[in-house]
């Protein structure tokens, strides 16, 4: 029953993202394609507690996690080698809803004590003028992300190490409660100073790794590039390959880089800026990395690898098998690694998410709310380790479709203040 709902929302969810998706390409003039304004606006000074860099290292931590790995995995197994063409278009489709709501985080930013909080309850509950809409999405952010995703992430991190050191689930849990918890307790400084670290290193490991296979079997790619090109458009058995096909890569690609749910709006929220789309041009750069760079980097070590010799079908072991292939037990190591990372990078966001939607619900919490906050994650982390997460991850995808849902409602409502806010900056702002 779980799975059958899920599938519904998700359906209605990924019509809804990507009408939004062609909607603001048009309305805001193939905005996804003005990389010039995205990196001069990377490098903005800014006088907030993290830098636009630092927002976007937060940001990225959490699109960048294992659905990387092992959700193109499971898109090339379910929808075949032409799902990765309809990946790359909606990453271009999502790209300019990373835009409108991260400009609409920043436009309707508030200050708690010292810090600037955001994103789409703000935006909701300002903007929309509905706060039911916005408690809605806070409280969904809080159970689906402290209580959800830490877990999840927790428990692939314990699984990883468990399998290649024997090491007891509890013990890896606790370890990587009292990290996070270290990490956490700073605040937004803290967690953008650890993912200004983290992330460009695990992103370059796991890429490094990935272009020397791509090199070693450079011969293969004209034939891979052509059969993912052909395969998009195959019309065979009355146009069901071709929608099947299509389906399955617009979801994973919606799934590896968050793009509508309105999530990367929140740690952006925390720059101030002088115009809000600087930071829109700035979170863009993210759905390139996660889609264009990690998750196309992926199919292509798993499509150069013979399909006789990969014969297993869950999503983060045919990576593992296929690296493992190509770079032997070293291969299956930065696989290892990669994860780890990126689970790690995922539980920072998405414990600053559901803090920031904490703050959104009770705007005057104190010390001694957030340090509750805090110990409920220390101990999800923990059970997380031990627990199974497959009815978990049924129950967490129909709360992120209802984000989706809500978060583009409210992206379509304020269009009126993203096209002005995005003819401000085009007006008086020269790069």
């Amino acid at each position: 029953m779980l799975k059958i709902f899920d599938s519904i929302l998700w359906t209605i969810a990924t019509v809804f993202i990507v009408y939004s998706g062609i909607y603001y390409t048009y309305k805001l003039k193939f905005v996804q394609f003005r990389f010039k304004d995205m990196f001069k606006n990377l490098t903005n000074r800014s006088h907030s507690k993290i830098t636009p860099f630092e927002s976007l290292m937060v940001v990225l931590g959490g699109r960048i996690g294992v659905g990387s790995i092992a959700g193109v995995a499971i898109a090339i197994h379910l929808g075949g080698v032409g799902s990765i063409f309809w990946l790359w278009i909606v990453g271009f489709l999502s790209a300019p809803l990373a835009f409108v709501e991260t400009l609409l985080g920043n436009v309707y930013q508030k200050k708690y004590k010292d810090e600037l909080v955001g994103g789409p309850s703000f935006y909701l509950k300002e903007g929309v003028k509905s706060k039911q809409l916005s408690q809605l999405y806070s409280i969904i952010i809080i159970f689906s992300y402290i209580g959800g995703f830490l877990s999840i992430q927790s428990n692939t991190i314990a699984a990883s190490i468990t399998s290649s050191f024997k090491i007891n689930p509890v013990i890896v849990g606790i370890v990587l409660a009292i990290i996070s918890l270290l990490i956490i307790s700073g605040g937004i400084k803290n967690i953008s100073k650890a993912s200004k670290f983290l992330v460009p290193f695990m992103t370059f490991l796991y890429v490094l790794a990935s272009f020397f296979i791509i090199i070693k079997n450079f011969d293969l790619m004209p034939i891979i590039f052509k059969n993912i090109i052909s395969s998009a458009f195959n019309f065979k058995a009355f146009g069901f390959g071709i929608i099947e096909s299509m389906i399955i890569g617009v979801q994973r690609g919606i799934f590896s880089n968050e793009a509508g749910l309105g999530t990367g709006a929140i740690a952006s929220s925390s720059v101030y800026t002088d115009y809000p789309a600087r930071q829109g041009f700035v979170q863009m750069i993210g759905i390139y990395i996660t889609t264009f760079l990690i998750c196309t980097a992926t199919a292509l070590v798993i499509l150069s690898t013979s399909s006789t010799d990969l014969n297993i079908v869950n999503g983060i072991e045919l990576t593992q098998q296929a690296f493992k292939l190509h770079l032997g037990s070293f291969g299956n190591s930065i696989v290892i690694i990669s994860i780890i990372l990126f689970a790690f990078s995922t539980i920072l966001s998405g414990y600053y998410d559901g803090e920031s939607s904490l703050k959104s619900l009770f705007p005057k919490i104190n010390k001694k709310g957030l340090l509750i906050l805090k110990i409920i994650t220390f101990v999800v982390i923990i059970i997380g380790s031990i627990s199974k997460a497959t009815t978990l991850w049924n129950i967490v995808n129909i709360l992120t479709s209802l984000l989706a849902l809500v978060n583009i409602y409210a992206s379509l409502k304020l269009k009126k203040h993203v096209i002005r806010e995005y003819e401000r900056y085009n007006k008086c702002v020269k790069i």
